[in-house]
């Protein structure tokens, strides 16, 4: 089976952790070798930061990070992120979004927020396809992969 590299947004994590029924949850707990979650350094923070403020268990997010998350380390901060990746997104703060995704070599950009990013050029010029959770579930059925 061909590894499928997924960069997974901030919400989509957020997600999986408030509710067991959804296709976030379903994805994080998916135990398949070939599928490989990745979300930034930076993305790692703002998580600690919106998990704070919904109340939900630090120990939870701690846990999904440690069991099924690779955390790509960008060294420039955002404002450089911001100038490098503006034309690819339609909020600055945004930018370490595809810049990860960039950086972890991702098939796939999963987030509830596709309009806030520029598909269209990212899938051109990064061959990144961004999805939610529910389409790439079924994209992942139609290739028998689920």
């Amino acid at each position: 089976m061909k590894e499928i590299r997924i960069f997974v947004d901030s919400d989509v994590v957020i997600s999986s952790l408030i509710s067991s029924s959804g296709a976030a949850y379903l994805l994080m707990n998916l135990k398949k070798k070939n599928l490989k979650f990745f979300i930034s350094n930076i993305s790692q923070k703002e998580l600690q930061i919106v998990s704070r403020r919904l109340k939900i268990e630090s120990k939870n997010l701690e846990k999904l990070i440690e069991n099924r998350l690779k955390v790509i380390t960008l060294k420039e901060n955002n404002k450089n992120l911001s100038q490098k990746f503006i034309d690819y997104v339609w909020d600055p703060n945004d930018a370490h979004i595809i810049a990860g995704a960039v950086r972890s070599k991702a098939n796939f950009l999963l987030t509830y927020n596709g309009r806030h990013y520029q598909k269209e050029k990212i899938k051109k010029d990064f061959n990144i396809l961004i999805l939610t959770p529910a389409i790439f579930l079924q994209y992942l059925r139609s290739k028998k992969e689920f």
